[in-house]
């Protein structure tokens, strides 16, 4: 299988909205109550959200694609928590369920984390959800350690993870 990671560009606002719905239908339906998450998965309501991001060149975003479909994406930017002022932060990354767990979200994490190291950020962060135990361990073998930094997002509890690079 041929993988691809690259920068997003104008055009990918449909793929990104994709790709997050249908990640967070399958990752989350056990945490966030049904109402919140349809309002999440509106994919028009996404696609708009990505237009913006990319017209207005907001943060950084990669898309990863296998043998030229896109699956996979990743964002980030400057820590939009004042607690983290100085951090950078991974704001998201989603994947299509079918090809999860095999290598596909480390090797974004290693495009992400190289770049945030290339921008002088000595540390990142990231926010989950407490619930979501299958994330949590992912980002934990990647070397992010759970912080006392806690928030209601959406109704579900969020914990900060911070990764010292």
């Amino acid at each position: 299988m041929d993988v691809t990671i690259r920068k997003v560009a104008p055009g990918d606002e449909e793929s990104l909205a994709r790709i997050q719905t249908e990640s967070w239908k399958s990752a989350f339906g056990h945490i966030l109550d049904p109402a919140t998450l349809e309002k999440c998965t509106d994919l028009g309501r996404a696609t708009e959200m990505y237009r913006g991001l990319v017209e207005n060149n907001v943060g950084y975003g990669y898309i990863l694609s296998l043998d030229g479909e896109p699956h996979l994406f990743a964002w980030w930017n400057d820590s939009r928590d004042p607690c983290g002022e100085g951090e950078a932060e991974l704001i998201a990354i989603h994947s299509l369920p079918a090809n999860r767990r095999r290598g596909y979200g480390t090797a974004m994490m290693n495009k992400v984390l190289s770049d945030v190291g290339k921008t002088g950020f000595s540390s990142v962060v990231l926010w989950v959800f407490s619930a979501n135990t299958a994330a949590r361990a992912f980002y934990e073998s990647l070397g992010f350690a759970p912080t006392d930094r806690v928030k209601v997002v959406l109704g579900a509890e969020t914990v900060c993870y911070l990764k010292k690079l």
